[in-house]
């Protein structure tokens, strides 16, 4: 069991509370620190690439990516608040209190498959990371990239990631407030250029695309999203009880969309002055074909921040989730071990794959599913539960309240197990398609929504396995609490 750090360590540059949940001395986050968080887990100029790909590949016109645009991050980053509110009830990581959700056996199995995800998440954000490096040495040095400098800009990249998500959550916050002043200052200068330089009579003379492929394009946003939920109560803890959880909500939905729907629909404008964007192999160069010399450099630096404090906002979480796992080092420590991964999977990804797009399409998809069925399971326990038993969460042998039977629970198991297959078998990507996958589901790319409403429904159906409740410490109920 992790030792308690004496009072005040949320306080200390660097953060030493790893599994254990935070006392209610030392809950002084504010609810309006989740604005700059979740904006800075959106600031990658992947959303350019993902915004054009709406107009060239689903042939959206830009009234249409704007519905896109707005309804992803309403719909992704929605659930995202709402399992948030765990993480002020608990005071713990949320692969912590999913513990308490399918027993401290039992949650080895989700805890590993959204562990080895973050792998891949992490490999798309270190490799934009590394691009955005390239590109910056290629417009002020004239510098090509080669090999042995696509190896230095990832080692670059990765070590500024392992630093800052070691450094804990006082130097994400920090990290992410000043990046949102930055990025929108500089976002607000592109949308100018873009305003007074853009062919606006192409841009809304395209014709409109199907709505198969406008909802299509909303789940495509949304994974990026989904893939942020199991961590949402990581961001939490540190928050009071009393915390409105209706506010909670808002500023996630509310940091996430500033970013999105701007980002997503000058992505849709740009494709029409680089109609190749969304099928280039290097997913940032464009920017400086783009953009002026002196906007793209300092737009591209800022971006590089936000894609770093994205890779280490998610080996934050992966470090708890490691440590759910059994993996007995401190948490700065495992992160370690994502940082290795996305490195090795990195210089695969730069250096070998041929396409970076489709491959990216096809990650995005299968992470959301990969996620959907924890979350169908842990919203519905949210309903449900009063309270968590902060020594329970910590004690992994027999002994514990979350033991149920054999450490498993075994109704949050199956729901869970069959809803992972109904997801997967309504998806299709480049290299995997599931039997189901041409049906209407399967075709507007729901695989990962069948996964979430399949896990929800499942497991409010199956009788419950009830531990020994803690005492309620009269904070308000989730059915109620949005009022708050």
């Amino acid at each position: 069991m992790p030792a308690e750090p004496a009072d005040g360590a949320a306080e200390t540059a660097i953060e030493t509370r790893g599994l254990e949940p935070v006392p209610d001395s030392e809950r002084s986050g504010r609810v309006r620190e989740l604005v700059p968080t979740w904006v800075a887990a959106n600031i990658s100029v992947l959303l350019l690439t993902m915004g054009a790909g709406l107009v060239i590949f689903n042939k959206l016109n830009i009234w249409q990516v704007l519905v896109v645009a707005v309804a992803a991050p309403v719909v992704s980053y929605g659930i995202v608040g709402l399992i948030s509110i765990a993480g002020k009830r608990g005071g713990a990581p949320g692969m912590a209190l999913s513990r308490a959700v399918f027993g401290q056996r039992g949650n080895l199995f989700p805890g590993a498959l959204i562990w080895v995800a973050r792998w891949g998440w992490e490999t798309i954000n270190a490799v934009s990371g590394a691009y955005a490096v390239l590109t910056v040495l290629d417009l002020l040095f004239g510098v090509r990239s080669s090999t042995p400098l696509i190896a230095v800009t990832l080692l670059f990249f990765v070590g500024c990631t392992f630093v800052v998500s070691g450094l804990g959550i006082n130097a994400l916050r920090v990290c992410s407030t000043w990046s949102t002043y930055l990025f929108g200052a500089f976002s607000v200068l592109v949308l100018g250029y873009l305003l007074f330089t853009t062919d606006w009579s192409a841009v809304f003379g395209k014709p409109a695309g199907s709505s198969a492929m406008m909802i299509a394009g909303i789940g495509t946003i949304a994974a990026g999203g989904i893939s942020w939920v199991p961590s949402g109560p990581d961001f939490t803890r540190y928050l009071p009880r009393t915390a409105s959880s209706r506010a909670m909500v808002g500023a996630t939905v509310g940091g996430a969309g500033v970013v999105v729907l701007p980002m997503v629909l000058m992505g849709a404008v740009m494709a029409v002055g680089t109609p190749d964007l969304a099928t280039a192999q290097d997913p940032v160069s464009f920017i400086g074909e783009l953009l002026p010399t002196w906007i793209a450099v300092p737009y591209l630096l800022i971006a590089l921040v936000g894609m770093l404090l994205i890779n280490s906002m998610s080996m934050y979480s992966a470090g708890f989730t490691a440590q759910t796992l059994g993996i007995k080092v401190p948490r700065a420590w495992a992160v370690s071990v994502n940082a290795i991964i996305s490195l090795i999977f990195g210089f695969l990804l730069m250096v070998v794959a041929t396409s970076f797009f489709g491959s990216f399409i096809s990650f995005l998809t299968l992470l959301a599913v990969a996620f959907s069925a924890w979350i169908g399971v842990f919203g519905v326990d949210m309903l449900r539960r009063t309270a968590y038993d902060g020594p329970a969460l910590l004690d992994t042998t027999r002994t514990s309240a979350y033991w149920y039977r054999g450490g498993f629970a075994w109704q949050a198991m199956t729901a869970w197990g069959l809803a992972l297959v109904v997801g997967l078998m309504f998806t299709k990507v480049d290299w995997f398609g599931g039997p189901l996958a041409s049906t209407w589901i399967g075709e507007n790319g729901l695989g990962w929504a069948a996964g979430i409403l399949t896990s929800a429904a499942l497991y409010a159906v199956l009788p419950r396995t009830a531990p020994v409740e803690p005492v309620a410490t009269g904070e308000p109920e989730l059915a109620g609490s949005l009022s708050n």
